[in-house]
């Protein structure tokens, strides 16, 4: 399976598996099952009304708009997926790791025309074999690319650990620290302990003590579980 070795926003490496082009296309597919349901859905209750739910063009284009905005929508609210991906386990990404944005969504729903609709699929599929990133054009467009979730966890899992109340504070430098450095720190060990990329997690943890302006001979991974901790607790307490 292809992988693709993401920079964060803290210059740390570490690697994704590429979604294939099967994967994608399941869920592709998958979503057409629900378009196919909400129309079913319509022509019931359309009947049920004797019809009149077709008959003023202004009703039609609100109830398949819903239809014609479908990605964009989905992918805005819930992160990246539609509910075909949410089914594969797959997700957009912004190729530094972050979670892309709402900018980022327009520009793929806009160019899915050229990649999916125009010509079947052929444009995105020749474009994501040519790539090696994973890339179709409208992800090439927003600097996204499509990877699995499975056997790890979602870049929007919460950025927080339970703490106990009686929780004492081992860094105070950790307000240093802001919300998107502790969800990088919790995706890289994650990623990273996964793969046995201890590489990555030395240096994501020197990185966190220059940015906390700190020095510890705690070993690089329970250093860096103390700050995710220290976080919560200083986040729970504000």
């Amino acid at each position: 399976m292809d992988n693709i070795k993401i920079q964060t926003t803290q210059n740390v490496d570490i690697e994704y598996e590429l979604a294939s082009i099967g994967d994608r296309i399941l869920a592709t597919l998958l979503d057409y099952v629900f378009f196919i349901a909400y129309v079913l859905l319509l022509i019931l209750i359309s009947s049920l009304v004797n019809g009149k739910l077709f008959e003023s063009m202004a009703m039609l284009v609100i109830i398949f708009l819903p239809l014609l905005l479908y990605d964009l929508i989905l992918e805005t609210f819930f992160q990246g997926q539609s509910f075909g991906k949410m089914i594969m386990k797959i997700k957009v990404v912004k190729l530094d790791g972050t979670q892309a944005g709402f900018g980022a969504y327009v520009l793929r729903w806009l160019l899915r025309i050229i990649d999916t609709r125009i010509f079947s699929g052929g444009v995105a599929l020749i474009a994501i074999l040519l790539n090696g990133k994973g890339q179709r054009i409208g992800d090439m467009a927003a600097g996204t690319t499509v990877i699995k979730l499975k056997h790890r966890v979602k870049i929007t899992d919460t950025i927080l650990n339970t703490v106990k109340p009686d929780y004492t504070l081992v860094f105070p430098e950790v307000t240093r620290l802001t919300d998107n450095d502790i969800a990088v720190i919790k995706e890289v060990m994650v990623v990273s302990l996964r793969t046995n990329n201890n590489e990555a997690i030395e240096k994501l943890a020197m990185k966190t003590k220059a940015a906390m302006g700190i020095t510890t001979n705690l070993p690089h991974t329970q250093f860096l579980a103390t700050v995710v901790n220290d976080y919560s607790h200083y986040s729970f307490d504000k």
